[in-house]
């Protein structure tokens, strides 16, 4: 069955760097695009980036442009989430998730979230 797994979550100061991983198992890495997901509490989940299957084409909700990155390795079937600069507001749990349709999903399969929290 499909796996999506993520990792790289902990507690950082305001300005720090993450870089959280999703190791994915069960599926055809390389046709599926990967998004990233956030879920602060008392908050709905948001779109915080996605990339293509091919790694040419990315997509970055505003609040994280500039700050964050996507990549993904196919050979690992792996994909990072970079995380730069980072401040309170972007505590959350963070999800990866797969769409065969592309970047704007919908969204077949989801991780299991992993905890970011920035303290200021």
């Amino acid at each position: 069955q499909v796996q999506l797994v993520e990792s790289g979550g902990g507690l950082v100061q305001a300005g720090g760097s993450l870089r959280l991983s999703c190791a994915a198992s069960g599926l055809t890495f390389s046709r599926y695009a990967m998004g990233w997901f956030r879920q602060a509490p008392g908050k709905e989940r948001e779109f915080v980036g996605a990339i293509s299957g091919s790694a040419r084409e990315t997509d970055y909700a505003d609040s994280v442009k500039g700050r964050f990155t996507i990549s993904r390795d196919n050979a690992q079937k792996t994909v990072y989430l970079q995380q730069n600069s980072l401040k309170p507001e972007d505590t959350a749990a963070y999800y990866c998730a797969a769409s065969r349709y592309g970047r704007g999903g919908p969204y077949d399969y989801w991780g299991q979230g992993t905890q970011v929290t920035v303290s200021s």
